[in-house]
């Protein structure tokens, strides 16, 4: 039988829920779509609350290194604190192996909860650069000699008026970046045959961070010639093979037209920040986070997670959604080539949401219907394999 390596990180609060419920069935979607002849073999790396008690470091090099060799991760989902404490572990693995694309798609599935009257219009991808903007955490505390170093450096060097109570930070986005993040993002689209792709900026405010964003986008779409089409797409678009329209829309805008027109969207092409809202703004219109996946992926490595966060009050309770780590990881396995696994598994948890087996965060916005436990979630799952 052949074996299919896979690190994993358990993760802190409710990351232990969601693995118990969600380790079984990965292994029996690969042991159902290949017949008993491949099996998984994980190998567990630490990170966050738990790799600090066992070995004093919230990441260790071991944990690093483990991910280097393999190529791949699934994680669960990590604690960040707002305000002091340590800086995000996300976001450090995000930038160590720089993982420049994160790719979180966001459709609906049959019997989920939504605000729309026609949720199944929503077939969406967010593509979020991941290096840079204001998570590349360039940023000062107020009142810290390096705020006060900065505010000067404003006032005397560039003549902008700050008073010395601001904290400061710095928004970097670079061509570089912005082509290279393009580039993949246009090469998915073409392959996958997705018809549409926006670019989401705030370009009339930050003219100089998502002007430029927007203006690289296009220089680097062009250089894929009849390949694109800069043009909005009809209402029911009839597209040559690979072709794809390329346009762009105003972030504020975007947030209204994904709730008033999802159809007409397909692949959203972010910055790091507008990327991140609007991949939790999009996730609530077909019940939220807990069905929402999240993919990391550089030239060399790839780290799949759910979007989720910990969700420590609810640790140990077992009732977490495990959904968004099982799509995950159903994300994981196309990436690895097994696509069989992929569909066979994505269909078992669309079969169960539609039976109306849901938790307590799905469970609460549908009428009539009883929540599961994580664990039970993820037996049904089992059963639908």
């Amino acid at each position: 039988m052949e074996k299919i390596v896979i690190p994993y990180i358990a993760g802190d609060g409710t990351g232990e829920d969601i693995w118990k419920a969600s380790k079984e069935v990965l292994e029996e979607s690969v042991l159902k779509a290949y017949d008993a002849e491949k099996r998984i073999e994980w190998i567990e790396l630490l990170a966050g609350q738990k790799a600090l008690e066992k070995t004093g470091s919230l990441l260790p090099e071991e944990t690093i290194e483990g991910i280097k060799f393999h190529r791949l991760a699934i994680k669960g989902p990590l604690t960040t604190p707002v305000g002091g404490g340590f800086r995000s572990i996300n976001v450090y693995l995000r930038q160590v192996f720089d993982l420049y694309v994160c790719m979180r798609p966001v459709r609906f599935f049959e019997g989920l909860p939504s605000p729309l009257k026609a949720p199944e219009k929503v077939d969406i991808i967010i593509f979020r650069e991941n290096t840079e903007d204001i998570y590349r955490g360039i940023e000062w505390k107020e009142g810290t000699p390096e705020a006060s170093t900065f505010i000067h450096f404003l006032r005397e060097k560039m003549n902008v008026t700050l008073s010395d109570d601001n904290g400061v930070g710095v928004k970097p986005i670079s061509r570089h970046g912005t082509v290279r993040f393009t580039k993949w993002v246009i090469d998915y689209a073409i392959k996958n045959r997705r018809n549409a792709i926006t670019v989401v900026h705030k370009g009339n405010i930050m003219k100089y961070t998502e002007g430029a964003f927007r203006e690289w986008a296009y220089d680097t779409a062009k250089g894929f010639g009849e390949k694109i089409t800069f043009d909005n797409p009809p209402l029911t678009p009839i597209l040559p093979d690979n072709k794809v329209f390329f346009n762009d829309r105003i972030a504020d805008n975007m947030f209204m037209q994904v709730i008033l027109r999802p159809e007409d969207y397909d692949i959203l092409l972010c910055p790091n920040l507008n990327g991140d809202y609007l991949s939790d703004a999009c996730a609530a219109l077909i019940g939220g986070l807990g069905v929402a996946p999240g993919a990391n992926i550089g030239d060399e490595v790839a780290i799949f997670e759910p979007t989720h966060g910990s969700a420590p009050k609810y640790a140990g309770k077992d009732m977490i959604n495990p959904t968004s780590f099982l799509l995950s990881a159903s994300m994981m396995f196309k990436y690895m080539g097994l696509d069989r696994v992929s569909v066979l598994l994505e269909k078992a948890i669309e079969e169960t949401i539609k039976a109306g087996i849901m938790t307590y965060d799905l469970a609460r916005l549908k009428a009539g219907v009883k929540p599961v436990k994580c664990s039970e979630f993820g037996e049904e799952v089992k059963k639908r394999l």
